[in-house]
């Protein structure tokens, strides 16, 4: 089973993306804060991140950062999800890590498949 983590400070945008994701087959690992996701992903190991960019402790810029520092994470998927939408803004996630972006309020019908993208591209 494919392992993903969730980075995600809003309670409703947690639920609502494991719920789509663990209904598509994935094993969901959760984490409220930056430095809880770090932790985790150096325990878990996941098969792909996403990340909220607006968090508590470290944000998600930082997260990124420090994710890539890990050599067992060097090449998995670190999925921005953010509602940033101004100008420069994916440029900016990408800069610090990041693999990819999908835009806050994310869509139901077609977040597991935007999702499974980045899987592919691993």
């Amino acid at each position: 089973m494919v392992k993903i983590l969730i980075i995600e400070v809003n309670e409703k945008n947690l639920y609502l993306e494991s719920f789509i994701l663990e209904k598509h087959g994935y094993q969901i690992v959760q984490a409220r804060d930056g430095q809880e996701g770090i932790n985790l992903a150096r325990r878990e190991e996941p098969a792909l991140i996403l990340l909220d960019i607006q968090l508590p402790v470290l944000d998600g810029y930082a997260v990124a950062h420090e994710l890539r520092k890990i050599p067992a994470l060097q090449h998995t998927p670190i999925i921005a999800v953010s509602s940033y939408a101004m100008a420069g803004d994916r440029e900016q996630v990408m800069r610090a890590g990041c693999t990819g972006y999908i835009e806050k309020p994310i869509n139901p019908e077609t977040f597991a498949a935007e999702v499974a993208e980045y899987l592919l591209t691993r």
